[in-house]
């Protein structure tokens, strides 16, 4: 099964709610209340965040945390990779992988393709629309028609 951490999850519940919210910053305590987490899950999830640069942190009484640039410019693959690393499949999906198989293998070029075709649906799906609460209107239309991989990969 292909399924993200749960600390990946509550990363995303917790920008979410700071992107509904971008009035002002939100201390670590008030953030684990709001989305009923345990608050040392979320210190250490802003703490990776902020790492990643996705949040910034204001010391003091007024301080806490909020986005570091707007909704629409953080995917949900810079919040998976911000918990997890690079998006990837397989150790030779993505740049810094290095695989001892790599010459006999035979299926590196296919999982390449499926990692670049993940990596590029998460990366069309910002947090602005993670945030959305409106329901979703099917049929959905994905970004991706075809997969090509770059030369370099091929």
């Amino acid at each position: 099964m292909l399924k993200l951490s749960r600390l990946t999850d509550y990363a995303a519940v917790v920008m979410a709610w700071i992107a509904r919210h971008p009035d002002k910053p939100h201390p670590a305590a008030d953030l684990a209340e709001a989305v009923t987490l345990p608050a040392p899950t979320v210190r250490k999830t802003l703490k990776m965040l902020v790492r990643a640069g996705l949040l910034t942190s204001v010391r003091g009484a007024q301080g806490g945390y909020r986005l570091a640039r707007p909704a629409s410019r953080i995917t949900a693959a810079d919040i998976i990779a911000a918990i997890e690393g690079p998006v990837a499949m397989t150790e030779c999906s993505h740049d810094e992988g290095d695989c001892e198989l790599l010459d006999t293998c035979g299926v590196a070029d296919n999982w390449q393709r499926v990692s670049l075709a993940i990596r590029t649906l998460l990366e069309s799906v910002t947090l602005a629309h993670l945030a959305d609460t409106a329901p979703l209107k099917l049929p959905v239309r994905l970004p991706i028609q075809s997969i090509s991989l770059p030369a370099a990969m091929a």
